[in-house]
């Protein structure tokens, strides 16, 4: 079917027409609408020369429609109608329901998923759905209103908030202690095995950590290797050797698990967690909720690791 698109009406003449017809008067409609009453009468004539019908007979006391306008005004009062309960129930729609959240695996576990409750009790009538991969979201293509992603901060197209920064540090647990004993250096952690991921052959947060630690030669290539570091610590619990962390990968503590930290090495991570989605989506009430909650969680997180790692001891 041809649509004839060249006689639809800008919105602002609609407006004029549904107003004036419901008050039966230029003036009223256009105190109503914030405009000049010339305004309102010029509205009228645009309409009325688009669509070759006159709408109101201006001769008539009070103003009346015309067999046209009336015939008119209630389909313009029916759009203006429908227009604003479609976008009250889809703000309603977005300040409700579930928010779809896209994060690292090891993040979700260990700090995200715990704190979960808490954002819960302030917003029971938001659901949060978590999924978990280790590559990025692409929000073009997937049904994700949130990523938390482990870089840099630089992400060309989205809206991106520092959430939180880490350090590194190694872990054993203590019956690897108690079979070997604490080391008694750095450099002592020749003796241990020390569980890598597949991907730390090269410039590796070992390799970092090392340096840190004064020991950049202490030789890393040998080992178990497993695919994440969630797996290299769940190791690490089973005493099978000495696994590398981020703070954010123990924030339960490491004495839950049965895990003790080996030195007090300042190393902050050269990676830190940022909080992304599409520009202006950061707006939406759900995300926006979401956003204060869990920014003002990962500021009390960063608090608790400044003051644990800021002053490194023996």
């Amino acid at each position: 079917m041809l649509v004839m698109t060249d006689h639809l009406p800008p919105l602002a003449a609609l407006r004029a027409l549904e107003a004036a017809a419901r008050h039966g008067s230029f003036t009223r409609a256009a105190a109503e609408l914030n405009v000049t009453q010339s305004a309102i009468s010029h509205q009228i004539r645009h309409l009325e020369a688009l669509w070759d019908l006159e709408l109101f007979a201006r001769d008539a006391r009070p103003l009346a429609l015309t067999k046209s306008g009336a015939a008119l005004a209630p389909v313009a009062r029916e759009f203006f109608a429908q227009l604003t309960s479609t976008l009250q129930s889809l703000r309603s729609e977005d300040a409700t329901g579930a928010l779809k959240i896209s994060t690292l695996e090891s993040f979700a576990l260990t700090w995200l998923v715990p704190r979960l409750d808490a954002f819960r009790a302030r917003h029971p009538e938001i659901d949060v759905w978590i999924s978990t991969k280790d590559q990025k979201v692409d929000f073009a293509t997937e049904d994700v209103d949130l990523g938390v992603r482990l870089g840099n901060g630089d992400y060309p197209g989205l809206h991106s908030t520092l959430l939180l920064r880490e350090y590194v540090f190694p872990v054993c647990s203590t019956q690897l202690v108690e079979r070997l004993s604490l080391p008694a250096s750095p450099a002592d952690l020749v003796r241990f095995p020390l569980l890598l991921r597949h991907d730390e052959v090269l410039n590796s947060p070992w390799d970092t950590w090392l340096a840190a630690a004064g020991v950049p030669d202490l030789p890393v290539d040998q080992g178990p290797r497993f695919p994440n570091s969630n797996m290299a610590l769940q190791a690490a619990i089973a005493g099978q050797g000495v696994a590398l962390v981020r703070s954010a990968h123990v924030d339960g503590g490491l004495s839950a698990v049965g895990l003790v930290r080996l030195f007090k090495v300042h190393c902050p991570a050269e990676a830190a967690y940022y909080l992304v989605c599409p520009e202006g989506a950061q707006a939406r009430p759900r995300i926006a909720a979401f956003t204060a909650w869990i920014q003002a969680e990962a500021a009390r997180s960063q608090e608790q690791y400044d003051q644990e790692m800021d002053h490194p001891g023996p």
